[in-house]
């Protein structure tokens, strides 16, 4: 009985394992058909399939600067010594008031090969001397050639032989979605390029300059980017890099449509001319539309004596519709409207008095320069 179990045993120990010697050479001849197929039509060269702006860059770049603007400001005298026991005692301090030098910085576009620029006028503000570097490694100084604070730019110029330029794109082409880049001098480190989208065109009331217009993109602009380039995809400018909100991803630009304008005016006379009525006006909300019974149109809050409107007799609380036949729906469309009248020109104006419309022919000033 027990010579039957051994053998029993080992029979059975000997059939698995040759089942098993026979199961593991019929895997080895399945594997040794697969073979590796390596498509030799895809790209190894990343190159060929990555997603590269190196070249707009590289258009772009030396047309962009940095500035360093430097300015004095007047230094707050020491409290103690304006006491008037103090100055009993040891006598009066001088009233001449000292200052300190301060040095902001930004960045800059160069528009032409004569050496126009163009940035923010926040950059140069009060400054006593421009300091401008190059993309190459130059450095000179810039003098002022005009200013308009009421879209925050000024026109710059230096003098070096065979400088770089960038193209102008038209703005009004970029829709939302399109890439864009920006290029500037952020915190001083040295030139940085910021890649983003355009999120919204036609800004209009961020509520940081008079005129608003603004490219907004999240392609990051630091301090120190103000002034710079926002190019397209294709290296051409579309916008001056203005500010960044308190908020991530928020930036505004200034567009070509605008920045363009506004260098050619002061290139042409020094300033840009806009035209002025006079007055000041507001929205209307739906509160004031029922108690004035219109529909549409801005509320004229005060008019300045003497002034253009003031001469149409234009009056406060007067609703005004429409603005040389154009239909103002908002004071910021009436501000727009009104600065690209000519100066000088007449144009119709209609509006309502007392629930009654009535037509007045007024005579354009021009607007007078922002202080500061």
């Amino acid at each position: 009985m027990r010579l039957f179990i051994f053998t029993l045993k080992w029979s059975l120990i000997g059939l698995g394992a040759a089942v098993f010697i026979i199961g593991s050479l019929h895997y080895m001849g399945l594997g040794s058909s697969v073979r590796l197929v390596v498509d030799e039509t895809l790209p190894t060269d990343q190159t060929e399939h990555t997603l590269s702006y190196a070249a707009a860059v590289a258009k772009a770049a030396p047309a962009v600067i940095s500035i360093q603007a430097v300015s004095r400001r007047a230094q707050s005298s020491n409290p103690i010594t304006e006491d008037p026991i103090f100055r009993q005692f040891f006598g009066t301090p001088s009233s001449r008031r000292t200052t300190r030098k301060e040095s902001s910085l930004g960045s800059g576009v160069i528009l032409d090969e004569s050496g126009i620029l163009l940035t923010n006028y926040h950059v140069i503000r009060g400054a006593e001397a421009i300091q401008v570097s190059l993309h190459d490694g130059r450095m000179t100084t810039a003098e002022v050639v005009g200013i308009d604070p009421d879209t925050d730019l000024a026109v710059l110029r230096i003098k070096l032989d065979q400088l770089p330029h960038i193209s102008i794109a038209d703005s009004n082409e970029l829709k939302v979605g399109d890439v864009v880049l920006a290029i500037g001098n952020p915190l001083g480190i040295g030139q940085t390029v910021t890649q983003g989208i355009v999120s919204a065109t036609g800004r209009n009331r961020v509520g940081i300059n008079t005129f608003e217009n603004f490219i907004q993109t999240d392609a990051a602009i630091n301090f120190g980017n103000s002034g710079g380039a926002l190019i397209n995809a294709s290296g051409a400018l579309v916008g001056i890099n203005s500010v960044r909100v308190d908020s991530e991803g928020i930036g505004f630009a200034i567009p070509t449509s605008i920045a363009v304008k506004v260098a050619k005016q002061i290139l042409e006379s020094g300033s840009v001319v806009r035209g002025w009525l006079g007055m000041e006006a507001r929205n209307l909300t739906a509160r004031l539309q029922e108690m004035l019974g219109v529909n549409e149109g801005i509320l004229v809050l005060a008019v300045l004596a003497g002034g253009p409107a003031d001469m149409a007799d234009i009056r406060p609380g007067d609703v005004i519709t429409h603005i040389d036949e154009m239909p103002i729906t908002d004071s910021r469309t009436a501000t727009e409207r009104i600065a690209d009248l000519e100066p000088g020109s007449s144009v119709p104006l209609r509006a309502i008095r007392s629930q009654r419309a009535y037509t007045a022919e007024i005579i354009v000033s021009r607007r007078p320069p922002p202080s500061g």
